[in-house]
């Protein structure tokens, strides 16, 4: 093989790994606004964390999938609608571990006295991934809530 193969060959990794990366979080955001809870927690590692920021402050820390799944279904059952939308989303590649900052816009819609209430978010996360049994998967989240808005719907 030409070291011009061998090139074009690592690129084409390169880009397939980056892919790969972007359907993990899209994925994580369609499984979240399907409630499906369990299924999220397989985009995970075993050991995972997932850490929480409000204000600058420290609202939630998880370990384990089991953990994260229980603390995900107890909040997103507070919410009859939950809806994701992904930006931007930059990873940096080493070996089989990367990182990546993912923008986010979060809408959670919930019935409040008979109203229907958007409580929107934009969010920031910084994650850890790591390739694992032919698949990428997020070894540790630190989601930080950078705005919040809640609005009577009409």
């Amino acid at each position: 093989m030409t070291k011009t193969n061998q090139g074009l060959e690592k690129r084409i990794g390169e880009l397939e790994n980056v892919r790969a990366l972007r359907e993990l979080v899209d994925n994580f955001s369609i499984l979240a606004d399907k409630k499906e809870v369990w299924k999220q927690t397989e985009l995970f590692t075993k050991d995972a964390t997932v850490d929480s920021y409000v204000n600058g402050q420290l609202t939630s820390s998880l370990k384990g999938t089991e953990q994260i799944g229980n603390a995900f279904e107890r909040f997103l059952a507070n919410f009859e609608t939950v809806y994701h939308i992904n930006g931007q989303h930059v990873v940096s590649i080493n070996g089989n571990k990367a990182e990546g900052t993912l923008y986010c816009r979060v809408d959670l819609i919930s019935s409040e006295k008979g109203k229907k209430v958007n409580h929107a978010s934009g969010v920031s996360y910084k994650d850890e991934y790591v390739f694992e049994k032919g698949q990428w998967l997020i070894a540790k989240r630190t989601s930080t809530f950078v705005w919040q808005d809640s609005k009577e719907m009409n």
